[in-house]
């Protein structure tokens, strides 16, 4: 409950005082003879009001079967352990472990184009097909970040949405099918941040530290030059955690951020799964010796694969006119398509090839 404090300052609170429980059983001289000076912390009502919101706070927890695990905890993840930044409490609504043999997180703009969504899509499919189980972590937002965690739940792969608010809501409402299904596959989302807390520019800054911290890499797939990814890009960095992005077109607005990090060396250039796999140093499955570029299709399936190649933003209205097909026929060839992995569908009616 006490406002700008991280795991460094809390650990050297803890180590001046002795214990939590010390704080608030302390009285005001004693608590600031310990701490070494005057601070609005070690007046009484004031702890007392904390602690009665702390006790408020638990309650609701209990309610709602949300876990918290404390920086002192056995539980609290290592990888985020040891950020010297890293929040004082975890909030967790699921099961879902973040301290997993293999984590990723996957970012990028909340405009994404199909070929960033369809990257992710196939990117993920890959990873379990050629590594296995790598838990994906990604922020819940529009874009990239729910096309990650839409990929891993397709694929049966655990993940983890870190949110910028507390637990009493999900943000963006839009999300909130996506945060139940998360929860019910034994992922989980979580959080830093006490239940009444409600978003803001802040918090989803310092949301980003968690996203890096949890992960062993951190993977751009698109991005603008400024950006919430090239936040996190950096901060992983400053972590020592890989680096990744999705090179780009120099004219794509969207490529520009991942391609700046490329070009200083901030981070590796990432094509598939199989590099990826190989610059992390995991084995890949007996089955997977190399990836398959080239999926037989028939002459039908090619010909749409090609119209939405060259014209990314039809819709299927523009696809029955362009290709003289009847809609009910289109329709089951495109499901089909979906099926068999050779496209997928995107928000407007439109569709994107998988890779």
């Amino acid at each position: 409950m006490l406002r700008g404090i991280n795991a460094s300052t809390a650990h050297e609170l803890l180590r001046r005082i002795g214990s939590p429980q010390a704080f608030f059983s302390l009285d005001a001289h004693s608590l600031q003879s310990s701490i070494g000076m005057k601070a609005e912390i070690a007046d009484e009502t004031y702890r007392r009001r904390l602690l009665a919101a702390a006790q408020d706070e638990e309650t609701f927890l209990a309610d709602n079967n949300i876990s918290m695990r404390f920086l002192t905890d056995d539980e609290y993840p290592q990888r985020l352990r040891d950020c010297s930044d890293a929040p004082v409490a975890l909030y967790s609504l699921g099961d879902g472990q973040p301290d997993t043999p293999r984590s990723i997180a996957i970012v990028g703009t909340r405009h994404a184009t199909p070929f960033g969504t369809a990257f992710v899509a196939d990117l993920i499919k890959n990873i379990k097909d050629q590594v296995g189980e790598v838990t994906v972590i990604s922020g819940l937002a529009y874009g990239i970040d729910i096309a990650a965690h839409r990929a891993a739940l397709q694929n049966n792969m655990p993940t983890i949405a870190v949110v910028a608010h507390g637990l009493k809501m999900i943000y963006p409402a839009d999300h909130r099918g996506e945060a139940a299904r998360i929860v019910k596959a034994h992922g989980a989302v979580v959080t830093e941040y006490t239940s009444a807390t409600t978003p803001n520019r802040g918090a989803f800054l310092a949301r980003n530290r968690i996203i890096a911290g949890l992960a062993d890499a951190v993977i751009v797939v698109e991005s603008d030059i400024r950006g919430g990814a090239m936040c996190t890009a950096r901060i992983a960095s400053d972590y020592n955690r890989e680096v990744f992005a999705v090179p780009g077109r120099p004219c794509d607005t969207y490529s520009r951020g991942c391609n700046r990090l490329i070009a200083d060396n901030a981070a590796q250039i990432l094509t598939d799964a199989s590099s990826l796999a190989d610059l992390m140093g995991w084995p890949k499955t007996e089955q997977c010796t190399q990836t398959e570029l080239f999926r037989p299709v028939s002459p039908q399936h090619r010909k749409i694969i090609d119209h939405l190649r060259k014209n990314p933003d039809a819709t299927v209205n523009d696809l029955v006119v362009q290709l003289g097909m009847p809609f009910a026929s289109l329709s089951s060839t495109l499901f089909e398509m979906e099926m068999a992995d050779l496209i997928l569908t995107l928000p407007g009616g439109r569709y994107g090839v998988i890779s």
